[in-house]
C-alpha cells in the first residue's frame, strides 16, 4: 500500500510521461507535491522503486518508467496502467542529430557550432526539431545531468517556469539551467547547492531550446 504522497508522485510521473514522453525533473516533482526539498523526492522515488512501481532506465539520466499502478490509482486521468515511456527496441530507428559542441552546466561557456552528428534513438525524441549538446560542468548534477552527458534539445524560443533550457546570454555564451522569472528579471537556477542562481534582464537572455532528453556515455 502506498502513502498519499507516493501515490501523488506516481500519478504525476505517469501523467507527465504520457504528455511529453520525458520524466519530470526533481524540481518539478518537488513543486508539484509542495515538498520543501528535493531530498523528499529522492525518498519517494526510492520507495516507489523498492516496491516495484517504477524503475530507473539505465544509461539515461532523468529516465523513469512506470512498471505498474496500484488499483486505487489506475485509470485516473483516463490513462492506462501499462508503462508510458517510449519503448526502446533493438531495431528502433535512429536519428542523426546535429551536435553543436559543449554547453555549460556551470558558468556559461560558448556553445560551439559543429559539423558532427550524434545518433539518437528516435523513441527518445518527441515532435519538433532537435539538436544535441555535450554537457560540461557539474552544476546540474542534482537533476541527474552529469559532465559528459549529451543533452537532447528541442528547438524553441520560449520557456515555461521550471523548464530546463538552453539560454544564450548576451548573444555570446550559452548555459543549461532551470528557467525562472523573478520580478522583472530572468533567473537561471543550477541544480547544485555549490552554485548560485544567475540573474539577468530579459533582453540579455535568449532561449534556444528546452531539454527533451539525455544520453549518457558508458
Amino acid at each position: 500500500m502506498l502513502t498519499r504522497k507516493q501515490s501523488e508522485l506516481l500519478t504525476y510521473i505517469r501523467d507527465r510521461l504520457a504528455e511529453s514522453g520525458v520524466s519530470p525533473s526533481f524540481e518539478e516533482m518537488k513543486d508539484a507535491l509542495a515538498l520543501k526539498s528535493k531530498s523528499g523526492v529522492h525518498r519517494l522515488i526510492s520507495a516507489l522503486e523498492e516496491r516495484g512501481f517504477i524503475r530507473r532506465l539505465p544509461n539515461r539520466a532523468r529516465a523513469l518508467e512506470i512498471v505498474k499502478m496500484p488499483d486505487s490509482v489506475a485509470g485516473l486521468s483516463g490513462q492506462p496502467r501499462a508503462p508510458v515511456t517510449p519503448p526502446l527496441a533493438a531495431n528502433d530507428s535512429v536519428v542523426e542529430l546535429p551536435l553543436h559542441g559543449r554547453i555549460a552546466a556551470g558558468m556559461p561557456i560558448e556553445a560551439l557550432e559543429g559539423q558532427t552528428t550524434l545518433p539518437v534513438p528516435a523513441a527518445l525524441l518527441g515532435p519538433g526539431e532537435h539538436y544535441a549538446l555535450e554537457v560540461a560542468g557539474d552544476s546540474m548534477v542534482e537533476e541527474g545531468i552529469l559532465d559528459g552527458d549529451y543533452a537532447l534539445i528541442r528547438k524553441t524560443d520560449v520557456a515555461r517556469e521550471g523548464e530546463i533550457v538552453v539560454a544564450l546570454i548576451n548573444e555570446e555564451e550559452a548555459t543549461l539551467k532551470t528557467y525562472r522569472r523573478e520580478g522583472q528579471m530572468v533567473r537561471l537556477d543550477p541544480a547544485n547547492r555549490l552554485y548560485d542562481p544567475q540573474r539577468y534582464r530579459p533582453d540579455q537572455v535568449r532561449i534556444q531550446g528546452r531539454l527533451a532528453g539525455l544520453l549518457r556515455r558508458y
